[in-house]
Parts: C-alpha cells; sequence; structure tokens
C-alpha cells in the first residue's frame, strides 16, 4: 500500500482548487511559519541541543572564543549557547520569512519584456505562475534553516508543500512533524517522515518542483527520480571548498577567521573551508596560530567546551575517525565514540590521494597541503570537482583578483 497517495492527493486537489494563488493566503501562511519560529524557539533550541550539541542553556557571554565574535553584547550575560542555534537558524530562517512578506506583492506582479520584430502588435510579459505540488527535503545538519528557507520560497510562490525533514536530526524532526503543521494550512502542507526506503518511495511519485539539500550522493539519487517524470530540481549539493593561505599574509588573523567557520557546527557546514593550500613556509607560522586560535574559542580541553557541537550519527563518527590516519595529526586528533566527539584537528603531510582529500570533509578537521606557487594552487584546485566556496588570504591584490 501507497503511505503518501492519500496525502499527495489531497495537496493536488486544494492546488487545482486554486486555494494557494491569493497573495493574502500566501501572506498568512508566511506568519504562520514566523510565529512557529517565535513561539517555539526554546523548543527548537532543545532540539537542536539535542541534535547537534548545540546546547540551550544560559550562561555569561565569553571575552573570547568564537561566538565572541558574533555576539552583540561582548561580556554581558546572554544566550551564548545558544547563540549559535540563533545565529546559524533561527535568524537565519525569520529573515527569509520577512524578505518574503516584504516583497511578495513585488514579486508576484506580471514582468514586463521589451517586444521585438514577432511581437510588436503583442502585449509582451512574464506571468508568474506556481508550479504546483512541491517536495522539500532537507538536510540534518542545519535542520530549521535547511529546511524552512526553501520551504518560505515555495509558500510564497504559492505552492503546496510536502516537507521531508532529516531522519538523523530526530528531534528537531520531530517538532517540525508534530507541531509546524498547526501552524500552516493542512490542506495545502504536509510533512512526511521517514529514512532512504521512504524517500526513495516518495520519489516515485511526481511532484511540480523539488528542493534537495544534501551530498552529491544522494542528489543523483533525487535527480535521476525526477528526471522520469521531467521534474525540474533545484539541488543544494556539497563540495570541497578549498583555502588559499598566501605568504602575504597575517598569520593570526588568518588561523582566527579559518577556525571559526571550519569548527563552526563541528565542520559540518557545507561552505566551510575544506583544505588549506599554502606552501611550507606558511605552514610552519599558521600552526601555532591555529593551536592559540582553537585554544581561545574551545579552552585547553575542547571536549568539555560549550561551544563545540558533537557528530550527528554513529556512522558518521566512524567515517570521520578514519580520516584522522591520513597525514599527521599536528593539532588535536582526540576523539571519544561514547559522545560521538571529535577534537578540532588540523592535519599535514596530506596527499591528495588520500581518503581525506577525495570527499567533503564535513566534520572538524582540517588538512594543509603544501604548493609552491599561486600558479601551482590554482592548478590543483582546477584539476577537481567546482566546489561552492573558496578563500584565499593575502595582503596581496593578485591572489584576490577573480581574473
Amino acid at each position: 500500500m501507497d503511505p503518501f497517495a492519500d496525502t499527495l492527493r489531497r495537496l493536488r486537489e486544494a492546488f487545482s482548487a486554486g486555494r494557494t494563488r491569493p497573495a493574502e493566503f500566501r501572506a498568512a501562511q508566511l506568519r504562520g511559519l514566523g510565529r512557529f519560529l517565535q513561539e517555539h524557539k526554546q523548543l527548537l533550541q532543545e532540539a537542536l541541543a539535542q541534535d547537534l550539541h548545540k546546547q540551550e542553556h544560559s550562561q555569561p557571554a565569553p571575552a573570547s572564543g568564537p561566538l565572541h565574535m558574533l555576539c552583540p553584547l561582548p561580556g554581558r550575560f546572554c544566550l551564548q549557547s545558544a547563540f549559535e542555534s540563533e545565529v546559524s537558524e533561527i535568524s537565519i530562517s525569520q529573515s527569509e520569512i520577512n524578505l518574503a512578506l516584504r516583497n511578495l506583492r513585488a514579486w508576484m506582479k506580471d514582468e514586463k519584456v521589451p517586444k521585438n520584430l514577432a511581437t510588436q502588435l503583442d502585449s509582451a510579459f512574464i506571468r508568474k505562475e506556481p508550479f504546483g505540488l512541491v517536495l522539500v527535503i532537507a538536510p540534518w545538519n542545519y535542520p530549521v534553516n535547511l529546511t524552512l528557507v526553501p520551504l518560505v520560497g515555495a509558500l510564497a510562490a504559492g505552492n503546496c508543500v510536502v516537507l521531508k525533514p532529516s531522519e538523523l536530526s530526530r528531534s528537531t524532526e520531530k517538532v517540525l512533524a508534530e507541531v509546524l503543521p498547526r501552524y500552516l494550512d493542512q490542506s495545502c502542507f504536509a510533512v512526511v517522515l521517514g529514512g532512504p526506503q521512504e524517500t526513495g518511495q516518495l520519489l516515485e511519485h511526481k511532484f511540480d518542483y523539488i528542493f534537495f539539500t544534501g551530498s552529491p550522493r544522494v542528489g543523483r539519487i533525487v535527480m535521476s527520480a525526477a528526471a522520469k517524470h521531467l521534474t525540474p530540481v533545484t539541488l543544494e549539493l556539497g563540495g570541497k571548498n578549498p583555502c588559499y593561505v598566501d605568504d602575504d599574509c597575517d598569520p593570526q588573523t588568518v588561523a582566527n577567521r579559518l577556525a571559526w567557520f571550519r569548527y563552526f557546527n563541528t565542520g559540518q557546514t557545507c561552505v566551510a573551508p575544506d583544505y588549506v593550500l599554502c606552501s611550507p613556509d606558511t605552514q610552519e607560522r599558521l600552526l601555532p596560530a591555529l593551536q592559540n586560535a582553537i585554544t581561545r574559542f574551545y579552552g585547553e580541553d575542547p571536549r568539555s567546551s560549550p561551544n563545540l557541537g558533537r557528530i550527528i550519527s554513529d556512522k558518521h563518527f566512524q567515517r570521520l575517525r578514519g580520516l584522522l590516519g591520513c597525514g599527521r595529526v599536528a593539532i588535536g586528533g582526540q576523539s571519544d565514540e561514547s559522545e560521538r566527539y571529535i577534537a578540532p584537528t588540523v592535519l599535514v603531510d596530506v596527499e591528495e590521494t588520500e581518503p581525506v582529500m577525495q570527499e567533503e570533509i564535513f566534520g572538524p578537521i582540517l588538512p594543509i597541503v603544501n604548493v609552491r606557487s599561486l600558479d601551482e594552487a590554482i592548478d590543483f584546485i582546477n584539476r577537481r570537482e567546482k566546489p561552492l566556496a573558496l578563500y584565499a588570504f593575502s595582503n596581496n591584490k593578485q591572489p584576490q583578483d577573480p581574473s
């Protein structure tokens, strides 16, 4: 028996009836989503603490550390350990809602286009039409942000939506499944649960648009399923994001920024720097600066720091622990299976052919690969798959020149 057939039929009937098309309806759905965020902020923070160790209790704001860089009131009392959840999950989602509400009617207006010889006697314009039934498949690493941001776009465009949260972030999945539907019109919105098998069954159905955020491996499965129905897709996938560090730079400034973003959310961020390219001399200056930054951000014992999260699952923990054998551990390297803890780690003497350089790391491990020049770094990057992001640190304008 198909577990999704009745739900999908109900949503298609609502869309066919035109329920989602009026601007007033779309705005009401967006405002409901905003109320969900505001009224259940603590519940979401508790869920994120359980899933990713983004802890929710209050304590004094740090005088230093990764959150100190963003905290609006450094040195004052604030929700320091909830700050990561607020900045990277809830605030981003609320900002997306606010943006959509401000621009909704402008986005819905017909767009005039220039006429050509064939259309001189016509009225030429682009009319913005909703696709219909949209599927949002969300990841586990930012399970609020990367679930709700595509949902905002789908609702603002007047679609009916099926939301599939990640089964790995179980606590957040439960909140999204049990609480979120109360704030949206359930004739036009549904949450479905399950793992890879259920997702595969879901993808056998025809959707009118699919949003997927996750790994390239699963992205291929999603795109293959969508191709059977010629369904348009948005794939937001991972990648190995290089970071070039020039000889002409301040090593401590580089280290502070690298350590903050590499170890934020325990490295489980798709646009985090994935590896460093630099000369041996720069590596020698960078290593003590990275150790200093890690100690400043997470203390002498990062395991006890409230600022450092945990790996999402045993499977991902074992994969990451296997990567610690690549190259040589210069900083960190400690792990604890019982907590799914991996220390902020830096690897050196890493070869291009080692496993740590073959796939996105998605954890608190930073390999350093030596190159002799900027040209060699560019050649190294160009030989690989295109990343989501690239970072360059230099006081010289040449490495920063996009041409």
